[in-house]
């Protein structure tokens, strides 16, 4: 048997959550978004991270409880999302950060379009 080399004793197990990529809302967002070029998930911080190489573009809770995501977008598409319905994020919306709610499967469809516009703006830095 291999010991840890970080502390004492086993290590805490990974929650089936993480170990399946998500549940409900999140397990399809994981499956588009997995699909993508270049895209890679990692849990971070209770919430699933999508990165385009180290450049965080959009992140959804871990928890099935909780629905809202947050997209990382241009100036201009930010505007355009808010002028469509999306909100400002609490905390940094003035670095182009917007808030959608996402709780059914047609709302997914819904936010694919401004994920690809987020996840193109990420890989263009």
């Amino acid at each position: 048997m291999t010991r840890r080399i970080r502390g004492l004793g086993r290590g805490r197990k990974t929650r089936r959550t993480l170990e399946r990529g998500g549940t409900g809302i999140a397990l399809r967002l994981n499956t588009a978004l997995g699909g993508w070029a270049g895209v890679r998930i990692t849990p971070m911080f209770g919430r699933w991270g999508y990165f385009v190489g180290e450049t965080l573009f959009a992140c959804f809770p871990v928890r099935e409880k909780e629905h809202d995501l947050w997209i990382r977008l241009r100036p201009d598409e930010q505007r355009r999302a808010l002028a469509a319905g999306a909100r400002p994020h609490r905390r940094f919306g003035g670095r182009g950060w917007i808030e959608l709610n996402v709780e059914s499967p047609d709302d997914v469809t819904s936010v694919l379009g401004w994920l690809r516009r987020a996840c193109r703006a990420a890989g263009a830095e």
